[in-house]
């Protein structure tokens, strides 16, 4: 955790970055009104760090937050900005800032938007907090990130939705949810949806494993099964592991890929609440001369994590949750 001189800050502004999230908007709407409150300027960054380079700058005001609590997505829009890896456009966008009269920022987003805030603040000391808002929920030191709850209760709704047509037809179903490098999103639906076998990048499993569960099954009496598994690196690795799985059983899969579905929609009342906190503390932390530092949640309490911290470590899916998969699901 870095200080600074809290008298500086009249202006803060907020962006977002990186995959939308499901809270985005209830945290935008706690930053606005916290930092009005405190007598402050709030100024949007359309379309994160994209917004910063091209002067998207827009002035917040308590209306321009107005019933958007309830809303998925995000009012800032987000945008994808591999210029920003590059030091002269982080240069740019720093004097961009100043001469737009912002003091400090405060950044909803994942690891790759935490980097880019971290960036302009050890290259220009500039003050920066990190919101985490991503429905992956992979950010070292926080438990819960922005919009993971969402999309945890969407995918969930899918698959219970599956599990009708998986029994009705004694069939066998592989979902397909979001999660690129994390498992939690796959971890958390397939315990809470009675999932028999789950993939995830931290913790793979064999197609033969996958295999070997689906017989025992078989075995006991069970007629329809549903394989959990993270997307990885490439999105359709459900039709690799059907076609796995078809080689080695001559099991036929049916495929579901739930995609971007589970972005979007209403964000849960756990969402907006977390949201709504986080939002909130990130303005008391700026103004308590506080920064470089990421605001997350730990045992139910909102708690603030410096940024390195949180960017030099690795958090994982519980795996004794994990563990319970092949127990729960017999």
């Amino acid at each position: 955790m870095s200080t600074f001189d809290p008298s500086q800050i009249k202006t803060i502004g907020v962006f977002t970055s990186g995959g939308d999230a499901p809270g985005m908007n209830a945290a935008i709407r706690a930053v606005v009104r916290t930092a009005l409150q405190k007598n402050l300027k709030v100024v949007g960054c359309l379309g994160g760090y994209q917004g910063i380079l091209d002067n998207d700058f827009h002035i917040l005001d308590r209306k321009s937050v107005a019933n958007i609590i309830q809303r998925g997505g995000t009012i800032l829009k987000s945008k994808r900005c591999l210029e920003f890896l590059k030091p002269e456009a982080r240069k740019q966008a720093h004097e961009n800032l100043v001469a737009a009269g912002v003091d400090a920022l405060i950044c909803i987003g994942g690891n790759g938007s935490f980097k880019g805030a971290q960036a302009l603040y050890k290259e220009f000391q500039y003050p920066v907090v990190c919101l985490p808002g991503t429905i992956d929920n992979d950010i070292a030191g926080t438990e819960q990130s922005i919009g993971f709850d969402t999309a945890v209760n969407t995918a969930l709704e899918a698959i219970d939705r599956i599990r009708d047509t998986a029994s009705s037809h004694n069939r066998l179903f592989i979902v397909e949810v979001m999660g690129r490098d994390s498992g939690f999103i796959a971890t958390t639906v397939g315990v809470a949806g009675g999932a028999e076998e789950i993939f995830i990048p931290e913790k793979p499993i064999t197609v033969e494993q996958a295999v070997s569960t689906i017989q025992s099954g078989i075995q006991r009496g069970k007629t329809s099964s549903i394989l959990i598994t993270a997307e990885g690196k490439k999105p359709g690795r459900a039709y690799d592991l059907a076609e796995g799985i078809r080689k080695r059983s001559g099991f036929e899969a049916k495929v579901c890929i739930l995609g971007h579905i589970q972005r979007g929609g209403r964000p849960t009342a756990r969402d907006r609440v977390l949201a709504s906190g986080l939002g909130a503390k990130a303005v008391e932390v700026l103004t308590s001369g506080h920064c470089n530092v990421m605001v997350g949640i730990q045992s139910a309490s909102i708690d603030v994590v410096d940024l390195d911290q949180s960017l030099n470590s690795q958090k994982t899916p519980d795996h004794e949750l994990l563990a319970l998969t092949p127990i729960l699901s017999r």
